[in-house]
């Protein structure tokens, strides 16, 4: 780490803030130009244990920036995650009010549910598969407390990876899924197609993903536990939403999930 323990205080302080007041600020990176990947996943850390220790609980945790779309559209290189909290979700097709986020956007996800416990290294895709109860069409609402999403992997690291709000349809036992990387997904918003996907574009199989998290966790002390959840990153770009648009995802063999901003 680069930062003192006070400039890392004063980060979560920030991020906090942000998103309390559904306010951004500005970069971290640019505020604190020290902060590194290491002093960002400490100021995550951070702020989610105080969320914790305010009555939240961990639900799961999402892997972020796994598919080329969502790496190119924000700049960076390589994956991240952030913890879901059970605060953050919403049931399908529920109204949530977009004022409670600075610059909300949409994300369609394949989420796995977890019967057995999951820990690196050495983690494979036939681990996660073996692993893994039922799968469920999701959305993820990501949002960035970072002033116009200009973020670089420390910044959206620090801030939870971006993560704000999980909306989960019907589970299906992953024994009658059809092939998850075969799986397609639309991404609708008031109805109209606004993007295409499938599930090769998260890593090249979604269970990759959660096979990445497990081993990056490892170095945290940290297990993926039996009934978390963990929603491995987006199968298409993420457009902005705004209050009065409806957003629907539909994945073949999975079918639809949707959520109302209001």
């Amino acid at each position: 780490m680069t930062l003192t323990a006070p400039q890392r205080a004063r980060a979560r302080r920030l991020l906090r803030d942000a998103e309390r007041r559904a306010t951004p600020i500005d970069p971290l990176s640019e505020l604190l130009p020290g902060l590194d990947t290491a002093d960002a996943y400490a100021v995550q850390q951070g702020n989610i244990a105080d969320r914790l220790t305010a009555g939240a609980t961990v639900v799961g945790h999402k892997v972020g920036l796994t598919s080329a779309a969502m790496q190119r559209l924000l700049g960076v290189g390589e994956p991240d995650f952030g913890h879901l909290l059970d605060d953050m979700v919403h049931r399908d097709g529920a109204a949530v009010h977009a004022g409670r986020y600075c610059a909300p956007r949409v994300e369609p996800e394949i989420c796995f549910r977890l019967a057995a416990p999951l820990r690196g290294p050495g983690v494979t895709v036939a681990d996660v598969l073996a692993a893994t109860e039922a799968v469920a069409p999701a959305l993820e609402i990501v949002d960035s407390r970072i002033r116009d999403w200009k973020i670089t992997l420390a910044d959206t690291v620090a801030d939870n990876a971006s993560s704000a709000g999980l909306v989960v349809a019907a589970w299906t036992p992953l024994g009658e899924v059809p092939d998850l990387p075969a799986v397609l997904v639309d991404l609708l918003v008031d109805g109209e197609r606004v993007a295409s996907g499938n599930g090769r574009e998260v890593l090249g199989h979604p269970a990759a993903a959660v096979a990445w998290l497990a081993d990056t966790l490892s170095a945290f002390d940290v297990t993926l536990e039996p009934g978390h959840v963990v929603l491995p990153g987006a199968m298409t770009t993420a457009p902005f939403v705004t209050a009065g648009q409806k957003v629907e995802a539909r994945f073949s063999g999975l079918g639809p999930v949707s959520v109302s901003f209001v």
